[in-house]
């Protein structure tokens, strides 16, 4: 094994903004802000070396539209799971979500719905680089991932003991007038 694959890389990523309209909260899209910030934080993933081995995705249409219009950006083509498990999950949820990894995936991304992603990389976080739980404590936005370093794997990862190595609000450009 290689030294960068050492620790389990789980990225965490929270869908872009959603639109309201009448339907079922499950079956909202993207609104058009949202559908900007998902491809930026596609080619951020890419451009700070974050591109996972898999995806898991809530089944939630704001999550689909975000991680498809995330992943064409990419420059490479992604395994994705779609898994309602992680529409409307709470940190426990999510995390035996993703003790189901296999061992062979280096780094797992993660996309899913506030509070739950927040929560669950609030608690999984022992320690940071920088100011990086700060600005992730103070909020977790729309279209933000946050990228952790876990020590034991999948199968043996534990609150408290990932250490948040980034925090990045993905923009995209507004369209000019």
């Amino acid at each position: 094994m290689s030294e960068h694959r050492a620790a389990t890389r789980l990225v965490l990523l929270r869908h872009a903004k959603s639109a309201w309209p009448d339907v079922a909260d499950h079956d909202r899209p993207l609104a058009p802000r949202g559908r900007r910030d998902a491809p930026a934080a596609g080619r951020l993933l890419r451009e700070q070396g974050y591109v996972p081995d898999l995806v898991v995705c809530s089944t939630a249409r704001r999550a689909r539209e975000t991680w498809e219009l995330a992943a064409a950006e990419l420059g490479t083509r992604v395994p994705v799971r779609y898994d309602e498990r992680v529409y409307g999950a709470d940190p426990a949820e999510l995390a035996g979500v993703l003790r189901e990894l296999p061992v062979e995936v280096g780094t797992a991304l993660l996309v899913g719905h506030n509070p739950g992603i927040e929560d669950l990389a609030g608690g999984l976080t022992g320690e940071d680089d920088g100011d990086a739980l700060a600005r992730m404590t103070e909020k977790f936005p729309t279209s933000a991932f946050a990228v952790l370093s876990l020590q034991g794997g999948w199968a043996g990862f534990r609150p408290g003991t990932a250490r948040l190595t980034a925090f990045v609000v993905a923009r995209g450009k507004k369209p000019e007038k």
